[in-house]
């Protein structure tokens, strides 16, 4: 890129992994020449709430050490709170939302113990009957706890704001880091695919807006109106576009491709997905000198 101005460093999902052990996923995720994991707690590659999870955790840094690997923690796993009820329960959900906030405090541990650059999360569906601002209400009391213990260890929650949820546009992102009263810790996850899908404005608008407050990037494609992460190129992204705005900003976290029903065929796509994004990056740097041009 340009003088001066950093070059992103990219991530793959764990969770686009699921057939493979964890170090296996680190070695291929390595070897296609990503820079680090986003990596969803859950089975198989770090369960939260297994009796061993001490365990699991060391041999997870002890893997990302091993490939050089850059680590973000991801909290977005399915069933690890309830096997019959996906997501639940969240942090707006009805009745006890205890698990939910056990799950991110457990997180926000073994991101310290990581040296994750984040801990990212969501609010999760607001049930019918109850009102918005109650749904409020129950998002900042659940993560006050979690701020707090952020905070005692030095790591940075990413709020992500997620299509059909209680916060679902980068405007509700922002409204609620204002209710919490602005901590320097709690910044937002950018899934670039949701974007095109519920955004009001263009993808590389809302990355404008987010500015320097975005400290955690998930990678995608998706039409609009269409929750369902599609690899790049499948969808309606503008991929230079989104990526230039990024770069603008300054962001120099993770920026990591969130695939996860395609763990089928992981290392093929995850190599699609790199191909796509450095080419992108060659696109935007070969500009950038043509620019500059006298």
């Amino acid at each position: 890129m340009s003088a001066g101005r950093p070059s992103l460093r990219l991530g793959y999902g764990s969770n686009g992994f699921s057939g493979h052990r964890f170090p296996d996923a680190c070695a291929v995720i390595a070897g296609l020449g990503y820079d680090g994991v986003a990596l969803t707690l859950d089975q198989p590659h770090l369960d939260p709430f297994a009796d061993d999870a001490a365990a699991q955790t060391a041999r997870a840094a002890k893997s990302l050490a091993l490939h050089g690997l850059a680590v973000v923690i991801e909290t977005g796993s399915r069933y690890v709170l309830d096997p019959w009820h996906k997501h639940e329960p969240t942090l707006v959900s009805d009745g006890d939302r205890g698990p939910r906030i056990e799950l991110l405090t457990r997180a926000v541990r073994i991101a310290a113990e990581l040296g994750a650059e984040a801990m990212s999360c969501w609010s999760g569906v607001l049930p019918e009957g109850a009102s918005a601002e109650e749904g409020w209400r129950r998002l900042t009391d659940g993560l006050g706890p979690v701020l707090d213990l952020a905070h005692d260890l030095g790591v940075t929650v990413c709020f992500e704001p997620e299509p059909g949820m209680h916060v679902d546009t980068v405007d509700e992102a922002l409204e609620l880091r204002r209710r919490l009263g602005e901590p320097d810790h709690l910044r937002l996850t950018l899934d670039l695919g949701h974007l095109v899908c519920n955004e009001p404005r263009a993808p590389e608008a809302s990355v404008a807006v987010a500015g320097p407050l975005i400290g955690n990037v998930q990678v995608d494609d998706m039409v609009r109106d269409v929750h369902e992460h599609l690899e790049l190129g499948a969808g309606t992204l503008d991929l230079d576009a989104v990526l230039r705005a990024l770069l603008a900003t300054g962001f120099t976290g993770l920026a990591s491709v969130e695939l996860p029903r395609h763990s089928h065929a992981a290392p093929t796509v995850a190599a699609r997905q790199i191909v796509a994004l450095r080419a992108s990056l060659a696109r935007l740097a070969t500009s950038d000198r043509e620019g500059s041009t006298p």
